[in-house]
């Protein structure tokens, strides 16, 4: 038994046809938002791409960039093969291309689905490109003449002030690393000569942050250098002073921001799937029913169209028959091939007579 059968006129063939060319040109719109999204995301990771690990995080954006791409090619030709089914004439020179192409795109709105969900399941990837990316970047943050690295203390101050952050996981990131150039440094002061020996590494460790961690809603002015001594400030326990310092690491923030943006695009990609996938399934029931058209040459006869001609079962076990026979002529290819071979491999016997 055929699935979603429909019987259809002359008629209602006429308006799915045109309703399924207004469709794909919707569709296209569609591919261009998707290809938009996709820009979009790729420009804004590209802005922070000195804080990320790698390049992985790219995945996404080039793969909605390609699905928009793919989705105007494939709906701007569906869109002129419904316009061309109203012509019995025009449509015939595309008959033969139909199921190749509807197989086509079953298959793009597969991987369509596919990028839907990779917009939903990318946190955990991101997360750790961030907390290495950040952790490196941190590093750098003291190497203003260093080649190459010179502008990573603007990166992260900016990062700071526009995302309201401090650190990788917090401010207290800040006292594990030297985030202070030893050109600013006074070699001749005994504090900086007990900080520097009484560290293994030989570093100018300190209980501050940049200027950049600052929250400027605080009701005082900043503390930013001996935050955890609380006898260094006057009413001031470091604990409590919720206010004085960003609290949220910029793995946090950068994470919420960039999850926040792939999900909605991934509730966008879903809904052009869903319309994909209902304008495959249109064009499928077009292609069937001018295809069991008993009269050619009368158009205004009733026909038949359908999605599967057997059932979903019967579809799927006769998928897998075709698998098997495949299968198997593999097979009988191979060890013809290697009687073959054997044969070729055999020498003759030569009998010599004294």
């Amino acid at each position: 038994m055929a699935l979603l059968k429909v019987k259809f006129n002359q008629k209602k063939r006429v308006k799915l046809a045109q309703g399924l060319w207004l469709m794909n040109w919707f569709s296209v719109f569609a591919g261009i938002l998707v290809f938009s999204m996709g820009l979009f995301l790729k420009i804004e990771l590209r802005k922070r791409s000195e804080v990320m690990d790698n390049s992985e995080s790219h995945f996404v954006p080039n793969s909605l960039i390609l699905m928009g791409i793919l989705s105007c090619a494939f709906n701007g030709f569906a869109g002129k093969i419904c316009y061309d089914s109203l012509d019995p004439a025009k449509f015939a020179k595309w008959k033969p291309l139909l199921k190749p192409y509807l197989a086509l795109c079953f298959v793009f709105n597969i991987l369509l689905f596919f990028v839907a969900l990779i917009c939903f399941l990318m946190r955990g990837s991101l997360e750790s490109t961030l907390s290495q990316g950040l952790k490196n970047g941190m590093k750098f943050y003291r190497d203003t003449d260093t080649p190459g690295r010179c502008f990573m203390k603007k990166t992260i101050d900016m990062l700071q002030i526009e995302f309201k952050c401090c650190g990788n996981n917090g401010y207290k990131d800040w006292f594990e690393i030297q985030w202070i150039s030893n050109r600013y440094l006074d070699f001749s002061s005994k504090e900086v000569k007990d900080r520097i020996k009484s560290n293994v590494d030989g570093r100018y460790l300190v209980d501050g942050v940049p200027f950049s961690c600052c929250n400027p809603s605080s009701p005082r002015p900043c503390i930013q250098y001996q935050v955890t001594n609380n006898s260094a400030h006057y009413s001031y326990d470091y604990q409590t002073e919720e206010l004085n310092l960003w609290r949220r690491g910029c793995r946090e923030a950068l994470l919420h921001y960039y999850s926040s943006m792939m999900s909605s695009m991934g509730v966008v990609v879903l809904l052009v799937w869903l319309f994909e996938t209902s304008v495959m399934v249109g064009l499928r029931l077009l292609h069937t029913s001018l295809e069991s058209i008993a009269n050619p040459e009368d158009p205004e006869c009733e026909s038949e169209g359908w999605v599967l001609e057997n059932s979903l079962k019967e579809t799927f076990k006769s998928a897998l028959e075709n698998l098997k026979k495949i299968g198997k002529f593999n097979q009988v290819e191979a060890g013809a091939e290697g009687a073959e071979g054997q044969e070729e491999g055999k020498t003759p016997a030569i009998t010599t007579v004294s």
